[in-house]
């Protein structure tokens, strides 16, 4: 099970750090928070995949202690967006809706994606693993969420709101992963 979750995590870490490069540069020229939130946990999950990929072939007791560390990985794209929501409410000019939207579906596919692919491993790797699922599952979930923002500033409200909200939403999901990794992680300690 370990070499095909080896291939699994790398294969994730590519498509993550693929798709971080174009939804951040569009998330720049647009000026959207949710856009931009989303293309950092890209990197966060690139980064997080390359992790477990190291840390695959270690002792429970490591393999635990990096899972903390994963934890608190998975909290910078949270802090990444509470900054770029602060400065988006200095300047409220709502993003494009179409680029919004099209980008958000690419994301959704790419994470879909990856969500599928580490299906089979979240409950049998640790908390490694569980990181790897969770981060995937998170994505697809915000994704949808980001999606309607695009929807909802084109048809309803021409704002920044929707899309300062929903970057919010994604910052609160990182969090909650945050700590379902943490605990699964302490599980482990206590268990080695």
């Amino acid at each position: 099970m370990t070499g095909d979750l080896s291939r699994t995590v790398r294969l994730v870490a590519i498509l993550n750090l693929a798709y971080f490069g174009i939804e951040f540069a569009i998330a720049v020229r647009i000026g959207s928070v949710s856009l931009f939130a989303d293309s950092i946990d890209f990197l966060e999950d690139a980064s997080i995949n390359l992790l477990i990929l190291v840390g695959l072939g270690w002792a429970a007791r490591n393999r635990a202690r990096l899972g903390m560390l994963l934890a608190g990985v998975l909290l910078v794209p949270a802090l990444a967006t509470l900054w770029t929501a602060w400065q988006k409410l200095h300047f409220p000019v709502p993003p494009s809706p179409v680029p919004l939207t099209l980008t958000a579906m690419g994301a959704i596919l790419v994470n879909l994606s990856c969500a599928l692919m580490l299906a089979r491993y979240r409950h049998h790797g640790g908390s490694l693993s569980r990181a790897a699922f969770l981060s995937a599952r998170n994505d697809v979930l915000a994704n949808v969420a980001i999606i309607a923002a695009g929807l909802v500033t084109a048809f309803l409200w021409n704002s920044a709101w929707p899309d300062i909200i929903v970057g919010l939403a994604i910052a609160v999901l990182n969090a909650d992963a945050a700590r379902e990794v943490f605990s699964a992680a302490r599980r482990e300690q206590a268990e080695s």
